[in-house]
């Protein structure tokens, strides 16, 4: 049963990269500089590695294609975008004083996804 309910939120966790997949996509240049404020430079690059890597991550995640190795690279991607959120916001963790609170967890689920 639990592996039923993983799996699930193995799916979830994929489909839910799909918004911010589109979101760097359609907003690319206001990305990147919001990628060279958190010190990823040069961040049109930068930007272009993320969605690479969670366009690998959303489709192994959701339909499972080596999901191990997809969780990974959201959990990656996450986790950079908890580093960019203190880089840009500084040390706040709750999410309402724009902290890192959400992406963290984000990628702890992935990772949880990957271990089990």
């Amino acid at each position: 049963m639990h592996l039923v309910l993983v799996d699930w939120l193995r799916i979830l966790c994929g489909i839910w990269l799909i918004p911010h997949l589109f979101g760097k996509g359609l907003h690319y240049n206001k990305a990147a500089l919001t990628f060279d404020a958190a010190g990823f430079k040069p961040g049109k690059l930068f930007v272009g590695i993320t969605m690479a890597m969670e366009a690998v991550a959303a489709i192994g995640m959701t339909f499972s294609i080596y999901p191990r190795i997809a969780a990974a690279f959201g959990a990656l991607v996450l986790l950079g975008a908890g580093y960019a959120v203190v880089k840009i916001n500084g040390p706040n963790w709750r999410w309402q004083k724009r902290g890192p609170e959400y992406p963290v967890f984000w990628a702890l689920i992935c990772l949880l996804t990957a271990i089990v």
